[in-house]
C-alpha cells in the first residue's frame, strides 16, 4: 500500500511557491490569502457579455408574431358569403344562427361562426324521409402576444373529440406561412392555416337526419352513407382565402 507521504512526495515535486511566481512570492512572507471568489467573479461578467451578446443578437425569444394585418374589430360572421362552397354545396341558411360571441384581449383576439347551409329540397332528397345536410364551421384566432407556430405543429391531429392518429392529413401549398386539411370518416374535414400570429380553420361537416312527418319510423330504413367532401376541398380552400383578405387591413 502507498502510504500517504509517498502519494505527497509525488504530487509535490513542483513547490507550489514557484509556479505561483514572483508576484505571489513577494507575500509568502505575510501569508496573504487567495482570493477565489475573483475567478467567479470574471466567470460572471464573461457569462453577463455573451448573454447581452446573445440578446443583441437574437432578441428576447418571446417577441410578438406578425399580425400580417389581421384585424378582428367586429363580428365577421354575418357578411362571410361562402361563395365557393355555396356553389358547390348550396349557399348560407339566410335564417339566423347561433354564433359564439366576440373576443378581444390583449393576448388574444378570437372568433367562431357556426354557417349551416340551406337544406336541400325535398325532390333533391335521397327519399325515405332522409335529408343530408352540411354545416361551415369557421375559427379565427389572432395570437398578440405569443407566436402559435409551435402548437399549431403540435395540433395537427387534434380535434374535438380528441387525438384522431387516423385521420387523412395533407399539406396545403401557397396558403398562409403554413396549411393543411384534416379529413376524418365521421364526415367532416378541415382546413386550417397559420399566417404569422393568426390562426384560422374552415370545416365542412356533413350529417344525416330523418325527418318522419310523411313517413313512419318503419319505414326510415338505413340512412344514406356519409358523403365524401374531397370535391370540395378546392371550394374550401377559395373560401378560406377570400376569408383571409376579409379580415385584413
Amino acid at each position: 500500500m502507498i502510504s500517504e507521504p509517498e502519494m505527497a512526495g509525488e504530487f509535490g515535486a513542483v513547490e507550489t511557491r514557484e509556479v505561483m511566481g514572483d508576484f505571489d512570492r513577494e507575500f509568502v512572507g505575510e501569508r496573504r490569502p487567495r482570493k477565489p471568489w475573483l475567478w467567479a467573479l470574471g466567470g460572471m461578467v464573461m457569462s453577463s457579455v455573451l448573454w447581452a451578446a446573445a440578446l443583441f443578437l437574437y432578441g428576447l425569444g418571446d417577441r410578438k408574431p406578425d399580425m400580417h394585418g389581421y384585424q378582428l374589430d367586429q363580428n365577421p360572421c354575418p357578411s362571410l358569403q361562402l361563395k365557393s362552397i355555396g356553389a358547390a354545396i348550396a349557399p348560407r341558411e339566410s335564417t339566423p344562427k347561433v354564433e359564439s360571441g366576440l373576443l378581444n384581449h390583449a393576448a388574444l383576439d378570437q372568433i367562431q361562426c357556426f354557417i349551416p347551409l340551406r337544406s336541400r329540397t325535398r325532390a333533391e332528397r335521397p327519399g325515405n324521409g332522409w335529408s343530408i345536410d352540411y354545416t361551415v364551421v369557421i375559427t379565427v384566432a389572432l395570437h398578440k402576444k405569443t407566436d402559435p407556430g409551435a402548437e399549431f405543429e403540435a395540433r395537427q391531429r387534434v380535434t374535438e373529440f380528441g387525438v384522431d392518429p387516423d385521420a387523412k392529413l395533407e399539406t396545403v401549398p401557397d396558403l398562409g406561412d403554413k396549411a393543411y386539411l384534416l379529413t376524418r370518416d365521421d364526415g367532416k374535414s378541415e382546413l386550417r392555416v397559420l399566417e404569422g400570429g393568426a390562426v384560422l380553420s374552415l370545416s365542412l361537416s356533413t350529417f344525416t337526419q330523418y325527418q318522419s312527418n310523411d313517413h313512419s319510423e318503419d319505414e326510415a330504413g338505413d340512412g344514406p352513407g356519409v358523403p365524401d367532401l374531397s370535391p370540395y376541398q378546392s371550394a374550401m380552400i377559395s373560401d378560406m382565402r377570400d376569408l383571409m383578405s376579409s379580415l385584413k387591413q
